[in-house]
């Protein structure tokens, strides 16, 4: 084994967590077929849908901004007809909405 074989050999080993997950026989099956169909290992597989799912999760926005945005809006929108109950109403509104 070359010099640069072994240092490939520790890098991997040092980023790498070995673990064990259980799947169910369909998701194990879904994924075994993904992983042949792309020539990729099974523990690559697991690897690219981590990935994935964990960057689509840092794409949404956090708790905080969903509150900020959500706190922007009240009260900067206003009934033409004047103040309501619909608030106050809000189930019976619904309820109504729900029967027509």
């Amino acid at each position: 084994m070359s010099w640069l074989d072994v240092a490939a050999y520790h890098r991997y080993h040092d980023i790498m967590v070995r673990t064990q997950i259980q799947l169910t026989e369909e998701q194990y099956r879904q994924i075994k077929r993904w992983a042949n169909r792309l020539g990729i290992s099974l523990a690559e597989a697991v690897r690219r849908c981590v990935a994935d799912r964990m960057a689509a999760e840092k794409a949404l926005p956090d708790r905080q901004t969903l509150v900020r945005e959500a706190l922007a809006v009240c009260g900067k929108y206003s009934d033409r007809e004047g103040e309501t109950r619909v608030a106050v109403d809000h189930d019976r509104h619904l309820s109504e909405a729900y029967r027509k």
